[in-house]
């Protein structure tokens, strides 16, 4: 086991441990001890599916979205994994996407180029895309326009897949756009190009 799944797990117990240790401080009956136990095990099971699937729902994940804007800055804090993950708008529709200046070219799902709206009907051959995982095969498309925070861009190129599972990545294609990039007090800050390309 990873040491991020141990502290999930230890994380995971002592919110259960809470609940538990008022139901078992208070002397009760054993039929309302069980159905304490029942309504603390079904709030915390939805708690759980709701943070472990938080990026599959675009409606939800916003309520975990701490960036910010600053001024023309837009902030980013480090999540507990060590990333930068923003809410990014492609074609107008929100996805949560991981910030990885490490990757060349942002990296969507299949899924998130259809929602986006995103052809790539007219990719003649399909790219080949080194990842952590091994190489990949990918069409390619152009986002007409993204928006993340103060930043705003148009016609920005990325790849396809539905290797890339349900990770979408921002890549350095997207940070040349930017006046500048630096992370601080692990926190990300993006400063815009100006003038930015309109949208």
């Amino acid at each position: 086991m990873s040491a991020d799944r141990t502290l999930d797990a230890v994380f995971y117990g002592l919110i259960l441990l809470l609940p538990l240790s008022a139901l078992f401080s208070r002397r009760i009956s054993l039929a309302k001890l069980a159905g304490g136990l029942a309504t603390w095990t079904l709030i915390f099971g939805l708690g759980f599916l709701i943070v472990q699937n938080r990026h599959r729902l675009p409606n939800i994940e916003r309520l975990f979205d701490d960036q910010q804007v600053v001024g023309s800055e837009t902030r980013i804090p480090m999540s507990p994994d060590g990333h930068f993950w923003a809410t990014v708008e492609l074609n107008g529709k929100p996805h949560r996407m991981l910030i990885d200046s490490g990757a060349t070219t942002t990296a969507i799902s299949t899924d998130t180029a259809r929602a986006a709206g995103i052809d790539t009907g007219s990719s003649p051959f399909p790219a080949v895309i080194r990842t952590a995982n091994g190489t990949v095969t990918a069409l390619t498309g152009t986002a007409d326009t993204v928006h993340l925070g103060s930043i705003r861009t148009r016609e920005l190129g990325v790849v396809v897949s539905s290797a890339f599972g349900d990770v979408n990545v921002i890549g350095m294609n997207f940070l040349s756009r930017l006046h500048s990039w630096r992370v601080e007090n692990q926190t990300l800050i993006l400063t815009p190009a100006t003038p930015q390309t309109p949208t």
